[in-house]
């Protein structure tokens, strides 16, 4: 089974280079992230909170610690999450992933507007281990004081990864990492920068957008073509508000399976020696379809 990761060409680089980032809760482009409403019953002082959090585990059906959707409290508010959240932006770092291969919205917006690229991983590698679903819901959750203040057990951080239906097109997936198991990169931004270490195994194909640029193109097949990784187009179709896949390379090294060069993709090869190259300014010079069908790029 596969997941697939919407990003930039500069984020496939360093992937290809052999680490990706873990990202820390508040550095998400949803200001709801773990920020569950938290009703701290009438009396009851807030206390410190010494709090051990399970990064592995599923969230529970049903949903513990909850109190009805329809709950109203004057007591009832985020202030407390927000602390926990804080928290956690210094202990922990997230991985988000989709189940979704075939987004327009997400191409947009984290794939540079089509110009860069989607990775798809291996579900199965170990390196995925502890993946969970985020809870897509109409409304936010609200937790009971206890739930954070009295738990025996370590709390679930999937348990905290509910968002607002709005996002529900993203069909997203995360793995949740402790900061200390990664290395920071760059100090500089508000949230500083970690990456992990990433198995090249885990990468099984990378398809560039309907505007990654020629140049990106070239650089990118020339990074995998002597390695498992394929590579492909995503073109936009003839009909349709659908995308049409252009397979560029197989998932074996390009010594062991000659690439796919058609009009779409003929730019890619047109500069090498041999036969290669021999094809592809053949497909230029010959296809009426060449030049038009690469303008954007």
């Amino acid at each position: 089974m596969s997941l697939y990761k919407y990003i930039s060409v500069d984020t496939v680089f360093k992937i290809l280079e052999g680490n990706i980032r873990l990202t820390q809760p508040s550095a998400f482009n949803d200001p709801f992230e773990l920020l569950s409403e938290i009703n701290i019953p009438e009396g009851l002082e807030k206390q410190d909170l010494d709090m051990r959090f399970d990064l592995m585990s599923p969230a529970r059906v049903p949903s513990v610690g909850e109190l009805p959707y329809d709950f109203k409290s004057p007591t009832c508010n985020d202030d407390t999450a927000r602390t926990i959240r804080s928290d956690l932006d210094n202990s922990i770092g997230i991985l988000c992933l989709t189940k979704n291969p075939n987004s327009l919205l997400m191409w947009s917006h984290y794939a540079e507007e089509y110009a860069g690229v989607m990775i798809e991983f291996d579900r199965d590698h170990e390196f995925f281990e502890g993946l969970f679903e985020i809870d897509y819901r109409k409304n936010r959750a609200i937790k009971d004081y206890s739930f954070f203040a009295d738990s025996e057990e370590p709390i679930r951080l999937s348990e905290l990864c509910i968002k607002p239906k709005d996002w529900e097109y993203e069909q997203e997936v995360r793995i949740a990492r402790p900061l200390v198991n990664c290395v920071m990169v760059n100090a500089k931004p508000k949230y500083p920068i970690y990456v992990m270490d990433l198995p090249s195994e885990c990468i099984k194909s990378i398809t560039f957008g309907e505007r990654t640029s020629i140049e990106n193109q070239i650089s990118i097949f020339n990074k995998v073509k002597n390695t498992n990784i394929s590579l492909s187009l995503s073109a936009i179709s003839n009909w349709g508000f659908n995308f049409r896949p252009e397979l560029i390379k197989y998932d074996v090294p390009v010594s062991e399976m000659s690439p796919v060069i058609s009009p779409r993709t003929a730019h890619i090869f047109k500069d090498l020696p041999g036969q290669f190259g021999e094809i592809a300014r053949w497909q230029i010079k010959n296809n009426r379809f060449s030049k038009l069908v690469n303008k954007t790029v």
